[in-house]
């Protein structure tokens, strides 16, 4: 018999690349397509010249946005060579590294203006794995830098609450889930965020209806952040 494309959830809880799971996004990377927005607003006051890292770039469609916004020096980093391969191809003058050691940056302490993370949460179901992209992503960023994440917050519809209730004792966190096709996913409840980005001032929130990348309706929320002072 062929062996699935995709390990089961089973094999998938037992490898350590649960919280990055790069063969999947490898096999999916010409395939999915992503869609949070940019808020535009947010980003009026925020210099053109500025450092941008987008991390989980994906196939770079955020970039371009930010690129055709006006923004010269951004560069992005995605754990899926296949995403790399094809956002190289559509974008073949921007900058994108296969961040080989997620969540660990080659960038220097506070050499970073801004961070954009969008739908990256959702793909790391661990809490200790998003702790600690949180901690290099505060590592990176210059004191009063920038922190823009856009992500799904967990959902009402009958369909994704029968998915929570299943999983939960698999993975140990409700919200946590399979999909249809063999990745790993996360859904949020807002204070959540909160704890997470306990290094930063929330500045701004807004609610968000946005296709997921199998192409059902969601809420989400995005969140603009300013970071502190290193503790």
């Amino acid at each position: 018999m062929a062996r699935p494309l995709f390990p089961n959830a089973l094999e998938m809880s037992a490898m350590p690349h649960l919280d990055s799971q790069p063969a999947y996004w490898d096999a999916a990377a010409t395939t999915k397509t992503f869609t949070h927005p940019l808020h535009l607003p947010w980003l009026d006051d925020v210099d053109r010249q500025a450092a941008v890292l987008d991390y989980g770039c994906g196939y770079g469609r955020t970039m371009h946005a930010l690129r055709q916004q006006g923004f010269t020096s951004v560069c992005g980093v995605d754990t899926s060579p296949g995403m790399i391969s094809r956002a190289r191809a559509l974008h073949p003058t921007m900058r994108f590294t296969v961040l080989d050691s997620p969540p660990t940056l080659a960038h220097p302490d506070a050499s970073i203006d801004m961070v954009i993370l969008f739908a990256v949460l959702t793909c790391i179901p661990g809490d200790d794995a998003q702790r600690r992209l949180a901690s290099e992503l505060s590592r990176v960023l210059r004191p009063g830098g920038i922190l823009y994440l856009s992500d799904l917050l967990l959902q009402n519809d009958e369909r994704n609450r029968d998915r929570y209730a299943r999983f939960a004792e698999r993975y140990g966190t409700y919200g946590v889930f399979e999909t249809g096709d063999g990745a790993v996913c996360r859904h949020h409840p807002i204070d959540w965020f909160t704890s997470l980005l306990a290094d930063f001032e929330i500045t701004g929130a807004r609610r968000i209806a946005v296709a997921t990348m199998n192409g059902h309706e969601a809420e989400g929320i995005q969140i603009l952040a300013r970071h502190g002072h290193r503790r």
